[in-house]
């Protein structure tokens, strides 16, 4: 059975990490062409149309970009906008400006510049779908960790204008907030939670597979939960 969504491309960032490694599959699994950036000098993913790319510089990202539309057989229809990080920096007192903004630069500015570099493809393509990753902390918030909060909201509040702004190019942009995901990284910093009660990437994935085809199409600004029993 041929997928319906066979003949598309999406377009991955953070592809490498532990809910891309899930994702990546499921939009393999569901048919999709798949453009994965990877930093220069690391492995290329396997089974995608992987392209070095620093996703903080905006020449690369165009430039990946152009690898994404660059396929007439498969246009972009999707961006899965993954690629962030999360530190924590201590009371908002004690956080050096530099820390603050890393959690800027880390999380806003790769959604940023992948989505901007993405629109006029998916407008030209007939429209599309875009999933941004925000967290369950800028909805609620706990002490130290105020950059990385921040910085979730915004990714927050630059999707709702993204959807806002696009909607009648056809073009869909939804943000899912999870709790902690069950990765081998978080797993690492926080050796002795409950892993049990996190969500695993392979729980979220299907619901970016979702928002990003033609079955979400009535829905964009929508803010998703995604929440393991955290």
């Amino acid at each position: 059975m041929i997928s319906m969504n066979s003949g598309r491309t999406v377009f991955v960032s953070g592809g490498a990490g532990g809910l891309g490694v899930a994702t990546v599959a499921a939009f393999v699994a569901d048919g999709w062409r798949v453009v994965a950036p990877v930093r220069p000098g690391r492995t290329a993913l396997a089974g995608v149309v992987s392209v070095e790319a620093d996703l903080g510089d905006e020449t690369d990202v165009t430039a990946a970009m152009a690898v994404a539309a660059g396929d007439p057989a498969a246009p972009l229809r999707a961006v899965i906008n993954l690629a962030g990080a999360y530190a924590g920096s201590g009371l908002v007192a004690e956080t050096p400006v530099a820390d603050f903004e890393q959690m800027l630069a880390r999380n806003l500015r790769p959604t940023y510049l992948v989505t901007r570099a993405a629109l006029p493809h998916l407008v030209a393509a007939g429209g599309g779908g875009i999933v941004c990753v925000s967290s369950r902390a800028a909805l609620a918030p706990w002490p130290g960790a105020a950059g990385y909060i921040t910085a979730k909201a915004a990714v927050l509040a630059f999707a709702g204008a993204v959807a806002v702004e696009y909607r009648k190019q056809n073009v869909r942009c939804n943000t899912i907030v999870p709790s902690v995901i069950d990765t081998p990284t978080n797993r690492r910093e926080m050796p002795d939670a409950d892993f049990s009660r996190w969500v695993k990437p392979a729980e979220i994935a299907p619901t970016i597979v979702f928002l990003a085809s033609d079955a979400s199409a009535p829905t964009t600004g929508a803010t998703i939960p995604v929440y393991g029993q955290a």
